[in-house]
């Protein structure tokens, strides 16, 4: 007692005049207080006491002579708020409003999952929320929140795991919770095919795990034309163009980016430059080699739409078997890998020749006569027999040849015209001995 009345006269001597209370934030709060308000005016040094109409605050804090941190203590109406010092009391009418404070309502979280490193922001909607003091997800307080308005609050997730429900707490109280999952990171295990053309467009099986709710598939750098999550192991995606070469395939979930680790390669379209021979027989069977680049993994070889037997030689090189045409004329020989088609090389299906006359039809054992055979399908002759003898020829037109006949025992012979289209049908020359005298 005599200590209180020497400051008091201390407080006299010096002429310390009375605190002054200027304004309170917040202006109001719940009637079951607790509320921290900050008390700001003038003189506040060596406050002994806060009082909300009648009643003293819970606690206080005197930060400077300006400036009081004040827990308010229950209560009901409109009060003022005065601050103490040995100088005196506060005479300001600076008032503080209790308020019946609703609790705080949840309605949604946008996203609703994140990574279990933690990290995402999450949008917060509902009411009641501008008094917001902690979010929580589940027992975990959020490491910062920012009260954007009354029915919105943006939390960045602390780290966890599995599904846990997010509440927010304001002097009303503590809201319901809505739910929150903490999402595993997608594992991409494998691509089917892991080939294909540098246009894209084709579509893939992605196999691996915590596929739910992925929102990206990317292709190196380059997302998915589109894709479809089938299953929480299985995701179908369309490839995008790319240039040739191997890259990575990832998905993105609300758990974060696959590993590296699925490798995609884009193929560049296969290139056809020449085939030897160029033309073969209506029966096909012809052996014929094709030359140009990027032929492994080859998938067909057609003769216009017919498809041939084949074997890739190597990158650069092909044999083929020439399947059978209904009809003379030129089709378009064409290679196909998991990289795309080749523009086509011009195969040539040939008919064979047609025999119809010889003139002569006769003559000597010892050969030598000039035999003029007349037909079809000549221009590309290849060779000419009587029997099994070849003579020697010359290609007169389409329609007609020489032949010199080769010697021979007597009696008669077929004579057959062979080109790449076949060997006609033989028409008969015979060798006739010279008279007996």
């Amino acid at each position: 007692m005599n200590a209180s009345r020497n400051l008091s006269k201390v407080f006299s001597a010096l002429a310390v005049p009375p605190p002054s209370v200027l304004s309170v934030s917040p202006g109001s709060g719940s009637v079951a207080g607790g509320t921290s308000v900050t008390v700001t005016g003038a003189n506040f040094t060596g406050a002994t006491n806060v009082r909300f109409g009648a009643n003293s605050a819970t606690s206080f804090t005197v930060n400077s002579d300006t400036r009081i941190t004040a827990v308010a203590p229950a209560g009901t109406g409109t009060v003022q708020v005065t601050v103490t010092t040995p100088a005196g009391i506060s005479s300001q009418f600076v008032t503080y409003a209790y308020t019946q404070v609703t609790g705080p309502v949840l309605s949604s979280v946008t996203p609703p999952s994140g990574p279990a490193a933690g990290g995402t922001t999450v949008t917060l909607m509902g009411s009641g929320l501008s008094g917001t003091t902690a979010v929580r997800f589940g027992a975990v307080v959020a490491p910062s929140f920012t009260v954007v308005s009354d029915a919105q609050v943006m939390a960045v997730a602390p780290a966890g795991s599995g599904t846990v429900q997010i509440t927010v707490s304001t002097p009303g109280g503590t809201s319901n919770g809505v739910a929150y999952t903490y999402a595993s990171v997608p594992v991409v295990s494998s691509v089917s095919p892991n080939q294909g053309p540098v246009s894209g467009g084709n579509t893939v099986i992605l196999t691996g795990g915590n596929f739910s709710g992925a929102a990206a598939v990317t292709f190196g750098s380059t997302p998915a034309t589109s894709f479809t999550v089938d299953s929480p192991t299985r995701i179908s995606a369309v490839v995008p163009a790319g240039a040739a070469g191997a890259v990575q395939v990832v998905v993105t979930g609300p758990g974060g980016t696959s590993a590296p680790g699925a490798t995609y390669f884009y193929l560049g379209a296969p290139v056809l430059s020449s085939l030897t021979p160029a033309s073969g027989t209506l029966s096909g069977g012809t052996s014929v080699t094709l030359t140009g680049s990027q032929f492994l993994n080859a998938t067909a070889v057609r003769f216009g739409a017919a498809a041939a037997s084949f074997m890739v030689v190597s990158d650069t090189l092909i044999t083929a078997v020439a399947p059978p045409a209904s009809a003379a004329g030129s089709v378009q020989v064409t290679v196909t890998t998991p990289g795309g088609t080749s523009a086509g090389v011009s195969y040539e299906y040939l008919a064979a020749p047609v025999l119809t006359a010889l003139s002569p039809t006769a003559g000597p054992l010892s050969g030598g006569d000039i035999v003029t055979l007349t037909g079809s399908g000549f221009a590309r002759t290849t060779s000419v027999h009587f029997g099994t003898g070849t003579a020697a020829f010359t290609v007169v037109s389409d329609t007609a040849l020489t032949a010199v006949a080769p010697p021979g025992p007597p009696g008669p012979v077929g004579v057959t015209v062979t080109t790449p289209g076949g060997t006609s049908t033989a028409l008969t020359y015979s060798r006739v001995p010279p008279p007996t005298i």
